[in-house]
């Protein structure tokens, strides 16, 4: 089972990136799907959170608003769209398959990780 995140890269502040994670080994369609990031010598912190079907999303309260989540089940597919990128979003981003349909805002309610991509946002 591979979750394997790509998109990251430099941007200035106030910029925008679109994540990708691409999920392969076994389907998640039935699971719901979150994004994380962290940052060196800080804990992993959630950032967005999308349900099994899509109709239902969470996001942290730091990136309401600027970021938004979505999937695409056919294709297996996870996005996470970013505007309005902030010096602060700086970290590396993690995209996880959670254990429910729903999403949660805790590491430990996530079964699958992927290996990380890095978003670097100048000021």
């Amino acid at each position: 089972v591979q979750l394997q995140a790509s998109g990251g890269g430099l941007v200035q502040a106030g910029g925008s990136l679109r994540l990708s994670c691409a999920t392969s080994g076994r389907t998640f369609s039935n699971n719901a799907m979150g994004w994380f990031r962290q940052v060196p010598g800080k804990e992993r912190e959630f950032v967005a959170g999308i349900s099994w079907n899509g109709g239902r999303t969470n996001y942290a309260d730091s990136v309401k608003g600027r970021f938004t989540i979505s999937r695409d089940r056919n294709k297996n597919l996870v996005y996470l769209q970013m505007n309005s990128l902030r010096p602060e979003d700086t970290a590396v981003y993690y995209c996880a398959a959670a254990r429910g349909s729903y999403s949660g805002i805790f590491v430990g309610e996530y079964d699958y990780w992927g290996q990380g991509t890095l978003v670097t946002v100048s000021s």
